[in-house]
């Protein structure tokens, strides 16, 4: 679900669960000249918070390593990145999901 909300934005899926010693990155991809890493989140109502506020300290800084671990892997060290959230909400009484997505959703200074 959340690939193809990508891909109908108009990004490239570059490779999907990305591991490494530092973590996992759900999605990469590419919108033109930029690398997107995407972590993927899904919640069913908003007991227990939203997307965002369940990435922790300990999460940004290992979806950073891991990026960063992706883009020295691949001799990618002049290009532009980010790391993006796209939320999956599924409400109760099931209807169909909505779908967020936040741009630089985790930041160097962040971590």
């Amino acid at each position: 679900m959340a690939s193809r909300h990508l891909l109908n934005r108009g990004y490239a899926i570059l490779e999907k669960n990305y591991r490494c010693q530092y973590g996992e990155v759900d999605i990469v991809a590419q919108q033109g000249a930029e690398l997107v890493f995407t972590e993927v989140r899904t919640r069913r109502g908003k007991e227990f918070g939203t997307a965002q506020e369940s990435i922790t300290s300990t999460k940004a800084k290992h979806l950073i390593a891991t990026s960063q671990h992706y883009l020295e892997r691949h001799s990618l060290r002049d290009i532009d990145w980010r790391i993006d959230l796209v939320s999956i909400n599924w409400p109760l009484g099931g209807a169909a999901p909505g779908i967020e997505h936040l741009q630089y959703a985790v930041e160097d200074g962040q971590a």
